[in-house]
């Protein structure tokens, strides 16, 4: 959610009405989220300049530990140097940091890709919006998950019941601290989930959202301690328990 913000505020930044616009001072406490979109909240170093050239040796884009060569315009401007000077800033202070634990396992590659390509500047802003938008509509389609085993077949479901919230097994990166509490897009991601994770017995599909809309799915390591809940639905791994006995 971050990196995606943070690539359409560059993107607004590069086509602006005052023409691409650079921050001198890109650093991550010159942001702030702001209902779920990064905002600047220090103007004061942003510049429309963008540097004067005669060749392309007078456009050298440089940073610590890199150094880029831009091509010099017919107008004696180094070209999209504003643009990438942001964008490589994004990569180096947000995208190495956030990009690699952002997704499911499915669609790593693909943030991978960006973080190369971007990491490189072989993208440029428009680009890297537009693959920041293929992952996200496969995350929020679930079209990543084709060709899956078929796994709630493997799970009791119990209507009308869900579990008592309490301390349980942790996994990454959950959304609680207290236990294993993952964005899934289905009953069907959150069985193969937990199929996966030898503590988990049992989940729930909660009625929380995330930002694109996803449901949180809570794991448990233990199916004990029910309690009604007409909007619920618990799902049990059968070798974790036989049908009788439920």
């Amino acid at each position: 959610q971050i990196c995606l913000s943070l690539v359409k505020l560059l993107f607004y930044l590069a086509h602006s009405p005052l023409g691409s616009i650079v921050l001198l001072d890109f650093q991550p406490r010159q942001f702030v989220m702001v209902d779920g979109n990064l905002k600047v909240t220090d103007m004061d170093d942003a510049s429309t300049e963008e540097l004067s050239c005669k060749e392309d040796n007078d456009c050298t884009l440089e940073f610590p530990t890199k150094s880029f060569s831009l091509k010099c315009s017919t107008v004696g401007k180094c070209e999209g140097i504003n643009e990438k000077k942001n964008l490589f800033n994004a990569y180096r202070y947000f995208f190495t940091y956030l990009l690699p634990y952002s997704a499911p396992p499915p669609l790593q590659p693909l943030l991978s890709d960006i973080l190369n390509a971007t990491g490189d500047l072989r993208y440029g802003i428009n680009e890297t919006l537009k693959a920041f938008e293929k992952v996200l509509h496969l995350y929020k389609s679930g079209l990543y998950l084709q060709k899956r085993p078929l796994l709630l077949k493997e799970y009791i479901s119990l209507k009308g019941f869900r579990t008592v919230e309490a301390e349980d097994y942790k996994c990454w990166p959950s959304y609680s601290h207290l236990g294993c509490l993952l964005s899934v897009h289905s009953a069907e991601e959150a069985a193969a989930i937990c199929s996966s994770q030898s503590q988990c017995q049992s989940f729930i599909v909660t009625q929380q959202r995330t930002w694109t809309g996803r449901p949180l799915a809570s794991f448990q390591s233990s199916p004990t301690d029910l309690i009604p809940d007409v909007n619920a639905v618990v799902y049990i791994k059968r070798s974790a328990s036989s049908g009788e006995r439920l």
